[in-house]
């Protein structure tokens, strides 16, 4: 179902808090992405979960998943994956170069294919970026409740807007797509905010995958991936998604 940049997704979801009293979070597109990718599709993923400090089994799968690559792309090949050469097209389109603010999966895949091992966080960020490889979308992984407000709006990065990346203080997110809630931004497609990230203590994740290609069969698949890892390697439960455009 689409809907338009002034209309609040129809569908939404609650985060019980231990009180077990709710939280609606909406997802909006805003007609400044509509704009540039008008066909854009996304999937948003819940999950209640159990965090731990690292998973053995995990990541076999994402070391074995690094050799197929390595066999099968190089770092040139790799930007025609569909959802990165996707991805790349809308930072052209929004004035970013996607060369120096490389999407997350094209640089953790990067990193695979250079032979570096990825760096190894806890078991709810390195599921992330596992179903961001397998897939070639950027993720947000976020901590459900370090929101503020109810409503998170993917609209454009512009100058001067603070934003504190994840292990890399200060960025520049004028050019970049970036949810945002009450409090201002909280991801974009190369790097998520220190202020709402994943971290050991993590109850209740809310993970977006980020189709700037429009492959919703595809964006649909990664949800179901990710709620099968987060039910493998996390406890997850009460976990569902919703698409949403």
């Amino acid at each position: 179902m689409a809907f338009g940049h002034n209309e609040l997704c129809p569908y939404s979801w609650y985060f019980a808090d231990i009180q077990k009293s709710y939280k609606k979070m909406n997802v909006i597109v805003s007609q400044e992405i509509e704009q540039v990718c008008p066909g854009f599709v996304g999937a948003a993923v819940e999950a209640e979960v159990i965090n731990s400090e690292y998973n053995a089994e995990l990541w076999a799968e994402i070391e074995a998943l690094g050799e197929k690559y390595r066999a099968e792309y190089t770092t040139e090949t790799i930007k025609q994956i569909p959802g990165i050469e996707a991805t790349r097209r809308v930072y052209r389109a929004c004035g970013k170069d996607p060369s120096r603010y490389r999407p997350a999966a094209e640089a953790l895949i990067r990193r695979m294919l250079q032979g570096k091992r990825l760096y190894q966080i806890d078991t709810l960020v390195d599921l992330v970026n596992l179903a961001s490889i397998a897939y070639g979308y950027s993720i947000g992984g976020f901590d459900a409740d370090k929101f503020v407000g109810d409503t998170l709006t993917l609209g454009i990065g512009r100058e001067g807007e603070p934003y504190e990346g994840i292990g890399r203080g200060a960025i520049n997110i004028a050019g970049l797509p970036v949810y945002r809630d009450a409090a201002g931004g909280v991801g974009t497609p190369t790097s998520d905010n220190e202020r709402t990230k994943i971290s050991i203590d993590t109850r209740r994740v809310l993970v977006l995958v980020n189709g700037y290609d429009g492959n919703e069969a595809q964006v649909t698949a990664n949800a179901e991936y990710l709620i099968r890892l987060f039910e493998k390697y996390a406890q997850g439960k009460g976990c569902r998604y919703f698409i949403y455009r």
